[in-house]
Formats: structure tokens, sequence, C-alpha cells
């Protein structure tokens, strides 16, 4: 549980119960939703129990273990090991909204992710994303090491970061609407003094990316 007692709830930043939760994706019962990088399922299963339909994808088998060890009996949610970009290209595609925390947003190409999101979404659908925000002078693709077991090499991976203003001109260039992108202040109290950029977009009715 939370410290408010939730046994499920939905965070996009990297500081615990802080910041905005599911509202953000506008969703209602029913809705269906995709976590890009989903990780070990908290987001989704939270979703799941909302009443919604989730779908988290992610390419760690041991993470989707660990999300299926912790959420198998949560109704709602579905599991899928697969990189983000080729599971949303071949995906049955209609989904109210498409999000990604800390996840493959931050590692994928936004030229290519970010029109085909668009394509799978329904109309007034929702994408966003969350994830640090950039170290400044620091933009465009980037190398990231991600750290392993004890005694082995850390993952080589690659990131994008861009100013919210870059990511509000990208986003608006492949038709989404109602574009921000804005960072949450970290908490008052803490030593972590990170923020953390949270982008948001909408499908336009009728309207395709570009």
């Amino acid at each position: 549980m939370n410290s408010r007692g939730e046994k499920t709830w939905f965070n996009w930043t990297q500081h615990a119960d802080h910041g905005p939760g599911a509202e953000v994706l506008g969703l209602g019962a029913g809705g269906k939703a995709v976590d890009l990088g989903c990780g070990s399922g908290g987001n989704a299963a939270h979703l799941a129990r909302l009443g919604m339909r989730a779908v988290g994808v992610d390419l760690s088998a041991r993470q989707l273990a660990r999300a299926r060890e912790r959420w198998g009996e949560t109704g709602g949610v579905e599991w899928v090991e697969r990189d983000a970009l080729d599971w949303l290209t071949a995906g049955p595609g209609g989904w109210d909204a498409v999000y990604s925390v800390f996840g493959a947003a931050w590692f994928t190409d936004p030229e290519l992710l970010a029109p085909t999101v668009y394509a799978g979404l329904r109309d007034g659908g929702v994408f966003a994303f969350s994830h640090r925000p950039p170290v400044e002078g620091c933009y465009g693709r980037q190398a990231a090491f991600i750290p392993r077991g004890e005694g082995e090499d850390p993952a080589v991976v690659t990131r994008w970061d861009h100013p919210p203003e870059t990511w509000c001109e990208l986003l608006q260039g492949c038709g989404y609407k109602d574009v921000t992108a804005t960072v949450i202040p970290p908490p008052e109290q803490g030593p972590r003094r990170a923020g953390t950029l949270l982008v948001r977009g909408v499908r336009g009715a009728g309207s395709r990316a570009g």
C-alpha cells in the first residue's frame, strides 16, 4: 500500500505518492490503454482495477515475470514481451490512451514512435509520457547506462532528451492537439531534487499523423 492506504495507484514521477495520477489519461470505465515499457506493471494494474482494460508491453522477461507474479490475479490486464514500436505497428489500434512512465517513450526515436502511437489512437485518444527533464544543453539522442546484476556490465541504451517546447513542436507536427509539456517539481521535503517532465497530446478528430 502507499501512504494513502491504496493497494494500487498511478504515479508519473520518480517520487512516491507525488504528482498527478491516472486522470491525466482521461479514461473512463471500459477504456483501453497501453503501457509502453510497463516494468513490473503497477500502473497498468491500477487502471485494470479501476475497470479499464490495459496492455503492458515490455522487452524485459524479468520485469514481466515480476508483473505476472504480483498482479496475476488482476483481471483486465495483459502482459506482452515485445519491442514497443513493433507491437504498436502490428497491433489492433483503437486505443483510448497510450502512455509511458520512464519507459519506452524515453528510449525510442520519437520521430518514429509519436506518429505510430497517433495512428493507433482513436479520435480523442491521449498519448502521455514522463521521464527526467533534460540536462540543459544536452538535447537529442543520448547514451545511457542501465545497471544490471552484480558482476555484469551495465546495459547500454539510447534515450531522447528534449526541452518541453521541442516535445510540443514534435507532437504538434504529428497532428496532436492540446499538447502540453511541463516539469513537475519534486516534493518540498526530501533530498532528491530532480523534477519529472510530463508530456501529453490528444489525437484530433478526423486527422492523421504527418
